[in-house]
């Protein structure tokens, strides 16, 4: 009978305690300071304290029996209170186990409550083959990873809040908190854009916590949640903003962002299905159209990535081989639908005011896009090298150019090449 050993860790309610106690008591008393960087490291703060409790963490041992090319399907853990578990494996590529005198080795690990083994490996007297990381992890090395982790995401996000303060808020005054409804905006190509941001972020974020030593369901958790809760820090920043408000349209996005990655986690343990991104630069014919996107988006290439919806394509894209296990398709292969939309020079309607001069391009058809093309998914290409797999880790949030098909106003397109 299947039961995982229970190992010490921060349970999830009182995480969320945690989470919402502290972002409510911010709430409250941080965003009124004048300076966004101060803002910014006032919920820094909040997260450290999050995560400083994970630097306590137990380290328990487990005994594994080693017979010479024996399969092995299940282990055996012992609490320090003696009671035996037995949990059932299924992949393993990070614990190398150091031979044994008499044929048992005890391997130590830290924040881990399960552990999985790959399908088909032997061990032998030596190894578990291949091997990949540095388990067993010790507890001072586990420490100082989760504080330096927990250092680089407060880090990067007081980095990103003034990145992002500067792009969207510094030309528009500050008023007080506020909603608004802006679900029929931009044909809602932006609230994907919020769901692929906190998926993202949520991916990363997971990442770094497996780096740093937490077991599987505190990395799913921790991780999962960092993007809706980064993102939901931004919607008040909105609140706060004259030029926008707080939108319950982006709050939902924000969460099922979280909630794709959370929800494949914890039931298949994996991405079969990632959020991916792509982006084109618009050039129109007309001169009128090119300066309205210069002045509405910007003109750079960075700032209309982020801000010309025009240009933007987001995709769920699925791994082939994920659901047909048996398929003798390459395993990194994948299959996308992608969703954007076109025509857009206002978030609601073509017209606008330029000084005392109107402007009125409802001519111009506003058109949602929708798109099937092959893909490519980076982290399943194998490879031993650590770089490369990192490089492939990141360049997974976005889609890969290849040709596509485009369903628009009825009308069916073939792109030789579409990103």
């Amino acid at each position: 009978m299947y039961k995982p050993i229970s190992f010490n860790f921060l349970p999830v309610g009182l995480y969320s305690f945690y989470l919402v106690t502290s972002i409510k008591f911010l709430l409250s008393i941080v965003v009124s300071l004048p300076c966004t960087l101060f803002r910014s490291s006032a919920f820094c703060c909040c997260f450290i304290l999050l995560f400083s409790i994970q630097a306590f963490t137990q380290i328990d041992t487990v005994k594994v029996p080693v017979a010479h090319l024996a399969k092995i399907d299940t282990i055996r853990g012992v609490k320090p209170a003696e009671k035996e578990d037995i949990i059932r494996l299924a992949s393993i590529d990070t614990i190398k186990v150091q031979p044994a005198i008499d044929k048992t080795t005890v391997v130590r690990i830290a924040r881990i409550d399960t552990i999985n083994v790959r399908q088909n490996l032997t061990w032998d007297s030596a190894s578990i083959s291949p091997a990949a990381g540095n388990y067993p992890m010790d507890a001072a090395t586990g420490r100082k990873r989760i504080i330096l982790n927990t250092a680089l995401h407060a880090g990067l996000y007081a980095a990103s809040m003034v990145v992002l303060n500067q792009a969207w808020y510094a030309d528009y005054p500050r008023s007080n908190f506020h909603t608004y409804n802006d679900s029929k905006e931009w044909l809602q190509v932006d609230k994907v854009g919020h769901a692929w941001t906190a998926y993202q972020i949520s991916r990363m974020s997971m990442a770094s916590w497996k780096w740093a030593g937490l077991n599987r369901k505190q990395q799913i958790w921790y991780g999962g949640l960092a993007g809706a809760v980064f993102q939901t820090v931004v919607e008040v920043q909105d609140g706060f903003s004259e030029e926008w408000g707080w939108s319950w349209g982006d709050f939902t996005a924000n969460c099922l962002g979280s909630a794709l990655l959370i929800g494949q986690q914890l039931g298949w343990n994996e991405q079969r299905i990632s959020l991916k991104f792509s982006f084109h630069k618009q050039n129109y014919d007309d001169p009128m159209l090119n300066g309205r996107s210069d002045s509405l988006f910007g003109a750079s290439l960075p700032e209309r990535a982020l801000k010309d919806y025009n240009g933007q394509t987001y995709w769920l894209s699925a791994n082939i081989k994920s659901f047909f296990p048996k398929s003798k398709v390459p395993a990194w292969l994948n299959v996308a639908v992608g969703y954007g939309a076109g025509g857009m020079f206002g978030g609601y309607e073509n017209s606008w005011k330029s000084g005392n001069v109107n402007f009125d391009r409802s001519d111009i058809p506003r058109l949602r896009q929708w798109y099937l093309a092959p893909d490519i998914d980076f982290t399943r290409i194998p490879t031993r090298s650590k770089f490369l797999k990192a490089t492939f880790f990141v360049l997974n949030a976005l889609k890969f150019p290849a040709p596509a098909l485009m369903l628009s106003n009825g009308k069916l397109k073939v792109h030789a090449i579409y990103f």
